[in-house]
């Protein structure tokens, strides 16, 4: 794991008084000699390691739900890489189990949920015991943070309430989103009960990861592209921005990203409305337009193509270099435009990481 010079476990240097962890610093919006790095997914398949610690595990939710098995995940990829910032490993599915709904997963096809068909079906779902039913969340919280090196920040997640209520709905992934829309056109009121719920339940998740000692926030929108201008307004920027509201009000100093994928020009939107420290972009959007349209209303972060870490080689440094030229000289997080893909060859994500982590303000 990367050494920088001592200080406390907030992250302020002992002599200088100043924050020392890069990620920390971005976020509120400091241009930093060389920007932070960390990858989505970078806990995952692609590391043979994380391979091996997978068969522990019966089953997927058991694999999020065991501590040692999740602290153990979590920090592979800081020694291995030295990222500047390790991400709990958990799974957005967790929020929907413990409201109540049954749900599993199925190697080759993902989450697999009992669906909500409609607002009738709500009464199934309860925040009662969601803080007891995820208490095994915030104990790999509190083990990540105690093997952490100063260096590294600890960030901390949740699904955003138009994606999570996506499978919720569907049942599981899906293409087309047809159950979901149909709800959320045909009957807004019934559906804002579901969001209405899931903001309750997102922020009081999100509210207790803090309290275990995450230090960063991300939101995932995973699937926000799925609906139109007006549908990403009402069902992803309004509940998100929420969220951060509520989250704001109590913990003003944690920085939270969102991450709306697929967003399109919203993106402006979502930047100057949300409310979010950072906003984190797809690898559709070139990096010109993110630091014309967002980098001077927030910090922003992304958008390598997860499949350059497939590829390699001179494209991968190319591509890289690109967005470091036009992003760096601003507040700016580098990462994927998603998450790493199994495919990926952890030899080209040391590459990455070492062009990243040796470039400097030019």
């Amino acid at each position: 794991m990367n050494q920088s010079s001592p200080n406390t476990d907030s992250g302020l240097d002992m002599v200088t008084g100043t924050e020392s962890k890069l990620l920390l610093r971005a976020l509120r919006g400091e241009a930093c000699a060389r920007p932070p790095i960390w990858l989505m997914r970078q806990a995952g398949r692609y590391l043979p390691e994380y391979r091996a610690t997978r068969k522990k595990a019966p089953s997927f939710l058991d694999f999020c739900y065991t501590p040692e098995l999740a602290v153990e995940v979590t920090l592979q990829p800081i020694r291995r890489f030295g990222f500047d910032a390790a991400i709990l490993f958990s799974d957005i599915m967790v929020v929907p189990h413990a409201l109540g709904q049954k749900v599993w997963f199925e190697e080759g096809r993902g989450p697999r949920l009992d669906p909500v068909a409609g607002p009738g079906e709500l009464v199934r779902l309860s925040m009662c015991s969601l803080d007891e039913n995820l208490a095994p969340v915030y104990e790999t919280v509190r083990g990540i943070r105690s093997e952490l090196g100063p260096e590294t920040a600890l960030i901390g997640f949740a699904g955003a309430p138009w994606t999570v209520a996506s499978y919720m709905v569907e049942g599981g992934g899906t293409r087309e989103f047809a159950k979901v829309k149909t709800w959320a056109y045909g009957d807004p009121e019934g559906f804002q009960k579901l969001i209405e719920l899931l903001v309750d339940a997102t922020t009081q998740y999100l509210e207790s990861q803090i309290a275990a000692g995450v230090e960063v926030l991300q939101l995932f929108d995973s699937w926000a592209g799925a609906l139109t201008a007006n549908g990403m307004r009402q069902w992803c920027l309004d509940p998100n921005a929420e969220i951060i509201r509520r989250i704001k009000a109590n913990h003003p100093h944690i920085p939270i990203i969102l991450f709306p994928r697929g967003a399109g020009l919203m993106y402006r939107d979502i930047a100057a409305e949300s409310g979010a420290d950072a906003v984190a972009v797809d690898s559709t959007v070139p990096p010109a337009w993110v630091r014309d349209e967002l980098q001077s209303q927030v910090a922003v972060q992304g958008n390598l193509d997860p499949i350059l870490l497939v590829a390699g080689g001179e494209v991968l440094r190319r591509s890289a270099t690109e967005i470091l030229e036009t992003l760096a000289g601003g507040p700016f997080v580098f990462n994927l435009g998603s998450g790493i893909v199994p495919e990926a060859d952890p030899e080209h994500v040391g590459e990455l990481v070492e062009l990243v982590q040796g470039w400097s303000a030019r």
